[in-house]
């Protein structure tokens, strides 16, 4: 990989853990129908104000060893996990695909972050962030990234219809909810990125990590009923950013090395 490829995992990553930050922000104070542009950072303990060493990404939760500096209380770990995966998220985005698509991925998996920490906090998907999601994956196919735009308007629509036949079904058959309302939703915005052909194995990875997570609760001891409400939409976007990194390996040209030994093996014969 060149020099410059390095880049922009790098910047990319460093980015991530800045917005990862903020949205371990978002993820308290949207709920609590409080503004998280409004108002100094503040431990959740205490109220004290946060000076701006204590407000370093990861390093102030580490250096800190997850307490308040002032009272002593535990820092909530989802500060610390979401700017880690913030920063994942940049760096797998970088590397999978250097340049403005990787910006775009990068976007998609913040946003995807996003929903994810509100509908595992509050099992809630705003309707702001949804159609944000669904509006920037339209106007990235606009741009000329892969997939065109005619097959994410088709995944749009038809990743929410699919989606709101099977809760509609359901509560008819059950006579209770079975899917909340953001997540038809969340699913047309994967597919305003990801095309309608990435959809089936997106709602395959979601369920599949669904299992995996009520597995792992079993195994704790926990007791999982079918009454239980599980986030959805963790998985949706779990299983979106994941299939988003394998479409971009997979259109990526073939490494310029390889063409070059094989130019030069040809010569030489």
């Amino acid at each position: 990989m060149p020099i410059d490829a390095w880049l922009w995992p790098v910047l990319l990553g460093v980015l991530g853990l800045v917005l990862g930050s903020f949205i371990a922000t978002v993820t308290i104070r949207w709920p609590e129908e409080r503004s998280a542009l409004r108002g100094r950072s503040a431990c959740d303990g205490c109220g004290k104000s946060l000076t701006a060493r204590e407000l370093v990404p990861v390093a102030s939760f580490l250096l800190q060893r997850g307490r308040c500096r002032g009272c002593g209380a535990p820092i909530h770990p989802s500060h610390f996990v979401t700017e880690l995966a913030g920063m994942g998220i940049g760096i797998a985005a970088g590397l999978a695909m250097p340049g403005i698509g990787g910006i775009a991925g990068a976007v998609f998996g913040w946003l995807l972050l996003t929903l994810a920490a509100l509908d595992l906090a509050a099992f809630w998907l705003p309707n702001v962030l949804t159609g944000a999601l669904a509006a920037l994956g339209l106007a990235t196919g606009l741009l000329g990234i892969a997939p065109p735009i005619d097959v994410r308007l088709i995944g749009g629509i038809g990743g929410y219809a699919a989606l709101a036949v099977v809760a509609a079904g359901y509560r008819l058959a059950r006579g209770r909810q079975g899917l909340g309302g953001g997540d038809p939703k969340l699913f047309g915005a994967i597919g305003c990125w990801l095309g309608w052909q990435a959809l089936p194995l997106v709602l395959l990875a979601a369920a599949l990590i669904g299992i995996a997570a009520v597995l792992g609760f079993m195994m704790g001891g926990r007791k999982v009923t079918g009454t239980d409400r599980l986030p959805f939409g963790v998985m949706l976007a779990a299983a979106a950013f994941t299939v988003w990194i394998g479409q971009a390996l997979t259109s990526q040209p073939a490494p310029t090395e390889i063409a070059g030994t094989t130019q030069f093996v040809t010569e030489l014969r």
